[in-house]
């Protein structure tokens, strides 16, 4: 965690992950992260990609540092986030992917599937995903080409 300044942090669910989202949202201001909850805002059936592409835009706008979005699987989600020009998200289902995916591909985005994951080891993957930074390198490279793809695509 940067300690220099609270980090900010946004999250978002759809209906089937919104109770596994409050959790997390506990987990995380007990760490001391600032967070932003985007919704969904309870139980009531709800389409995940509002959620994963508003989390994802508030991140590549510069608004928060990282965003963490929740549905059954995390799939749904990611691939959302993943439309948002910028964003790099991943879905992990234990510490040593989110660990990685932080180290070489500088994820922003981190997905995590209610149904997939308990809520003790979502807590290890949260901290590990939070924790880690990107090692830059070849690995900046290979991140500036995605980012190169992106600006040029139509």
């Amino acid at each position: 965690m940067n300690y220099s300044r609270m980090e900010k942090i946004a999250i978002g669910s759809d209906h089937a992950a919104y109770q596994f989202k409050e959790e997390m949202k506990t987990f995380l201001l007990s760490e001391g992260y600032e967070v932003k909850d985007m919704g969904a805002y309870g139980p009531e059936r709800v389409d995940y990609p509002d959620f994963g592409i508003s989390v994802g835009e508030a991140v590549a706008r510069g608004e928060f540092d990282k965003g963490i979005v929740f549905c059954g699987t995390g799939v749904g989600m990611a691939i959302a986030a993943n439309k948002v020009k910028g964003i790099r998200a991943v879905v992990c289902t234990e510490p040593y992917s989110a660990r990685l995916s932080r180290l070489h591909n500088d994820t922003n985005v981190l997905a995590l599937g209610a149904r997939v994951v308990g809520p003790e080891l979502a807590k290890m993957i949260i901290k590990e995903w939070l924790t880690t930074g990107f090692e830059g390198g070849r690995h900046y490279d290979r991140i500036m080409k995605i980012a190169r793809y992106e600006e040029n695509r139509g």
